[in-house]
């Protein structure tokens, strides 16, 4: 792939071999996101469209980047986390698919924030966003892009719950598509992509025994109910902190223990946070802590754990493991924090298994289809995809698991559809 006129910006374009083969190991277990890109590649719904990316920069995504590609795009690609960028795989890109990345791993705010105005330079007519960082960047500080905007796919709840803001301020100035939103997203990815990853990356991180532990998650939405799910699987005693009446009662009803974060301070081994919202885990809380206690959070901004706050009440930071610090605090207390206080499961991991990745991406890709498609009928505000698309999305991924299904008779369908039959 000739590179002499593209600009990129990673760590190490000697790693390209390897990320070529990270990549197609990926793509392997990505039937999905396969027949689409078949698809795509015969019908180029994006000829001639300029697509800027900002997600994770991992083997998964990168399948999503070639994909698109195949369906026209002239695409661009930049990293949506500072610690998250596989390095060989943005090397594989840039080298053997010609997909100009910028990021790296471990790259300073000040960096990141250079690589987001470098990728608007582009003048995106499409945004594929993961934390909203492009769409609120165009709104702020670039909004003389707005006019060639089509619209924007959002990957993450973080983004949506951002987009949800900008869209009841009345201030969102293009169409959004929240792909978390669709059920083969946020029922699949969230609850086993999460509930599994975050579990790799605590164990990474630590190489601690679960089994016995007291595990306390903050928040029992898709990604809480994955989590607890896997760590009472494998032996913990789980604990679960909510805000919301109906999810704690959810919680109450699958046996975990229900309490405020301030009780659980004093009982839990292990916090996870995994809200969306800013100090969840607080300095008051990791003060109740026990000494030797493991925090961590797997939100996509690193605000839910009140890490700058711990700063300024301990007297030396060491560093243990990869991806593991131990805060001595003033009073005594040891409290360890995971992936700096970033996503753990991306940073000490590598984030969700490429079968998950999948449905994620098969979503995202027919959502910047859906947007583009209906170019000048949508409103400036947030969609989720067709019902019928989810359906054929997890259709397509029971054919090739090798499931079948029973489908309706015509008796059955035609009793679903009347009301005078019944026990009068």
């Amino acid at each position: 792939m000739e590179m002499t006129q593209m600009r990129y910006d990673i760590a190490d374009i000697n790693l390209a071999e390897q990320g070529k083969r990270q990549i197609e190991w990926a793509f392997k277990d990505m039937p999905v996101l396969r027949s689409i890109m078949a698809r795509f590649e015969q019908e180029k719904p994006f000829e001639g469209l300029r697509l800027t990316s900002c997600v994770h920069v991992t083997k998964e995504t990168a399948c999503l980047c070639i994909a698109m590609k195949a369906g026209g795009a002239d695409g661009i690609l930049v990293a949506s986390n500072p610690l998250s960028t596989q390095d060989d795989v943005a090397a594989g890109l840039v080298k053997h698919y010609g997909i100009p990345v910028f990021g790296y791993a471990g790259e300073s705010k000040e960096v990141y924030s250079q690589h987001v105005k470098t990728a608007l330079d582009h003048n995106p007519n499409l945004i594929i966003d993961d934390g909203c960082d492009l769409v609120a960047t165009i709104h702020k500080s670039r909004t003389d892009l707005i006019p060639n905007i089509i619209g924007s796919t959002e990957e993450t709840t973080t983004g949506i719950i951002r987009l949800e803001a900008m869209e009841k301020e009345g201030v969102l100035k293009f169409p959004s598509l929240g792909v978390n939103n669709s059920l083969t997203k946020h029922l699949y990815d969230n609850r086993y992509g999460t509930g599994q990853s975050v579990i790799d990356g605590i164990l990474r991180a630590t190489n601690i025994l679960l089994a016995g532990k007291t595990f306390v998650v903050c928040g029992y939405g898709w990604c809480g109910k994955g989590a607890a799910l896997r760590a009472r699987g494998l032996g913990a005693n789980v604990i679960v902190t909510e805000v919301d009446p109906l999810k704690a009662l959810e919680a109450a009803m699958e046996g975990y223990r229900v309490m405020p974060i301030a009780e659980a301070a004093k009982e839990g081994d292990i916090f996870l946070s995994i809200t969306g919202d800013i100090n969840v885990v607080d300095v008051h809380h990791m003060l109740d802590m026990k000494s030797g206690s493991f925090v961590c959070q797997a939100g996509h901004f690193d605000v839910e754990v009140n890490v700058n706050g711990l700063k300024k009440i301990t007297k030396e930071i060491k560093q243990i493991r990869p991806s593991l610090e131990e805060y001595v605090l003033n009073n005594g207390k040891s409290i360890y924090v995971l992936a700096e206080g970033r996503l753990v499961n991306l940073i000490a991991a590598e984030g969700h298994p490429a079968s998950v990745m999948d449905m994620s991406f098969a979503n995202q890709a027919l959502g910047a289809e859906f947007i583009v498609k209906n170019k000048g009928k949508l409103k400036n505000k947030l969609y989720t995809l067709p019902y019928n698309v989810d359906v054929e999305i997890a259709k397509i991924k029971l054919q090739s698991m090798g499931i079948k299904i029973d489908t309706l008779t015509d008796e059955q369908q035609k009793y679903l559809n009347t009301w005078n039959e019944g026990t009068v």
